[in-house]
């Protein structure tokens, strides 16, 4: 018999459980898949938002939004359409129950175990599909599987999880996680523009530099190198603004750095106010970059 037997609600951050089913069932594979969603659940941030694990006559399947992640155990023949519309309804109904500040300074485990009430109805729906049937639209969760399939976990990572010396793939076979950034800024676009600025200022420099040098042979090159270092750091932080990197503020503070060290070298071209005005806008640039911040991935609706 096909059906949902064990969900939980976790923090992504840290894996720790606000809410879970009561579950009764002491069979040992059931015991065992509970044992791998446990342990996935502990590591959901290196995982796509939506995602597959087979264990034998078992299938842990869960999603993940705003920071929250949503588990399941199912028998392996349960509709993999049916098992994320169940989770999909879970996200939904918590999200709108529990805001993100709430969850995101839960200290104790299950802090939110009344929710399991809304868990416990909704898998006895699910548990049957002729009540179930009139009650939601599986059609755009088909459509929505097709186009964005759940990353089905592979055995090494499965071993990584339990706790085995297994390097896990960096490389996902199915859609992988996009990191999105806070909306832009008046601000922000104001520092882009200016960055965007100081770096055709200094490309228009490094072009003049070179055709002196071609016309006057005792001309200082490396005035050439350091226009379009700082060019190239400049266009580097609007990159950095726009997209998200791994050590993106880290970046940011050595592009300044080398905006910094680039107008010091050419002081004897330009005047102080100059001077100020790059390294001004370099800083503004590198505080929009540390300020806008990575957006969790907001809930899809319309699935």
């Amino acid at each position: 018999m096909s059906m949902v037997l064990f969900a939980s609600v976790v923090r992504v951050r840290d894996g720790l459980p606000l809410s879970a089913s009561t579950d009764y069932e002491q069979d040992r594979e059931l015991q065992e898949s509970k044992r791998h969603l446990k342990g996935l659940s502990k590591k959901l941030s290196q995982f796509p938002d939506r995602c597959t694990l087979k264990t034998g006559p078992y299938n842990v399947n869960f999603t993940s939004a705003l920071g929250v992640g949503y588990l399941m155990v199912c028998t392996a023949n349960y509709p993999n359409v049916l098992a994320f519309c169940f989770l999909d309804e879970l996200q939904k109904e918590f999200i709108v129950t529990y805001d993100t500040k709430r969850t995101s300074s839960a200290v104790r485990p299950y802090s939110f175990i009344e929710f399991d009430t809304f868990i416990q109805k909704t898998k006895q729906r699910y548990n049957s599909p002729r009540s179930l049937s009139t009650k939601i639209n599986l059609a755009d969760m088909q459509t929505e599987i097709k186009l964005r399939p759940p990353y089905q976990l592979s055995p090494e990572e499965l071993q990584a999880i339990n706790g085995f010396s297994v390097h896990t793939p960096s490389k996902y076979k199915g859609i992988a996680p996009t990191q999105m950034l806070e909306p832009v800024t008046l601000p922000g676009i104001v520092s882009c523009v200016l960055s965007i600025l100081c770096g055709g200022l200094n490309l228009l420099r490094g072009v003049h530099a070179i055709e002196s040098i071609l016309q006057n042979d005792d001309e200082d090159f490396n005035y050439v190198i350091a226009f379009f270092l700082g060019t190239a750091a400049c266009l580097y932080q609007c990159y950095l603004f726009a997209y998200f990197s791994v050590w993106r503020n880290s970046k940011s503070f050595l592009a300044f750095a080398l905006i910094c060290l680039s107008n010091m070298y050419l002081y004897e071209l330009r005047n102080m106010w100059q001077i100020l005005f790059h390294v001004a806008v370099g800083a503004f640039m590198t505080l929009q970059i540390r300020l806008r911040q990575p957006l969790g991935k907001a809930p899809d609706y319309n699935v």
